[in-house]
């Protein structure tokens, strides 16, 4: 990759380097730390139709969120090298899979305000997707 085709790419670049960050740390954070995320969701979804589904939901969406941090990492990488975004692609769909599963979590919580907060980082993610989307 040239510089002036590595300068046309920053926005795609960092946007698949915050979206790696973002979510490989929240995904460890519930590896190294899954009994008191598992207590405080058990909690926070008691009054919910999805209090009963906590231990199934937390180490789906930790693999959702883990997948997304690595195929981003690793597809920025991959990007550096040959020039190909495809893998990026994939982990900002993964992302937004993560995300909308993050949001309707929230919501049936009616944690209104940890929904809203889910918004920005959604609307990078199809950013990324965009920015990412393989061509035809």
């Amino acid at each position: 990759m040239t510089f002036s085709e590595l300068v046309k790419s920053l926005p795609l670049a960092f946007a698949a380097l915050f979206v790696a960050i973002l979510f490989i740390q929240s995904g460890l954070d519930k590896v190294f730390n899954y009994k008191g995320n598992l207590e405080w969701l058990t909690g926070h979804f008691e009054k919910s139709a999805l209090a009963g589904t906590v231990p199934m939901m937390l180490p789906v969406i930790t693999l959702l969120e883990l997948a997304t941090g690595i195929l981003c990492a690793v597809g920025l990488i991959y990007f550096l090298v040959a020039g190909v975004s495809s893998i990026i692609f994939y982990g900002s769909v993964a992302g937004a899979a993560s995300l909308t599963s993050l949001f309707f979590g929230q919501r049936v919580a009616q944690d209104y305000p940890g929904a809203a907060i889910l918004v920005p980082y959604f609307l990078l993610d199809l950013v990324l997707m965009y920015l990412s989307m393989p061509t035809r």
